[in-house]
């Protein structure tokens, strides 16, 4: 089904309401026309919004491909980097868009906690692909070994929806974000040393 707003759609997704995935809105087939009009907004408060929200459309493109693929022949014949793609698409889907207004920390999403949610993402999955493609042909980097070196900074992409902008405040919860980046950042240069 589509519900159509003034210059948006909303792809609703019966699949993902079965799934108790809320809200049920297929970000593959929903568009806005708005994103034009809204981009000095958003590159105003903040110029790495634009690039981080397009890279998490491109992502989520990408993972709805090998989807397909993983149908038909499973996910062992995918490459190192199509396994990541597929894993952070599942954390964007799971951590970053599927919401409960029931629960505090879920109810409010301020932009700074949002953007900084998809910085964390994006530099994870940045990061990981850059070991993998980087890695000696002898010593490939895959992906079951960078969540197993890494478990702290992976099991962190996960938590970082449950940092209640409310009870917090902005500035412990940038903090507190920003660590979650640098400790990105360090886990994935000793993993490459």
């Amino acid at each position: 089904k589509r519900q159509v707003s003034t210059q948006s759609t909303w792809g609703l997704d019966k699949k993902l309401a079965q799934r108790k995935h809320f809200p049920s809105v297929n970000w593959n087939i929903s568009y806005s026309k708005y994103l034009k009009a809204l981009e000095p907004y958003f590159g105003k408060y903040d110029p790495e919004f634009i690039p981080l929200r397009t890279k998490v459309s491109e992502i989520l493109q990408r993972e709805a491909d090998l989807e397909e693929i993983v149908q038909l022949v499973g996910k062992d014949s995918l490459s190192e980097s199509d396994k990541i793609i597929l894993e952070i698409a599942k954390v964007i889907k799971n951590e970053f868009l599927q919401q409960n207004a029931f629960m505090p920390y879920d109810r409010y999403c301020p932009l700074y906690k949002t953007i900084w949610m998809m910085k964390n993402v994006c530099t994870f999955y940045d990061e990981a692909r850059k070991a993998v493609g980087e890695s000696a042909t002898d010593n490939k980097v895959t992906w079951q070994q960078i969540v197993t070196v890494l478990p702290k900074q992976w099991f962190s992409l996960s938590e970082m929806k449950f940092k209640d902008s409310v009870e917090m405040g902005e500035d412990r919860v940038k903090a507190e974000m920003q660590k979650v980046n640098e400790d990105i950042i360090s886990g994935f240069t000793t993993l490459n040393d």
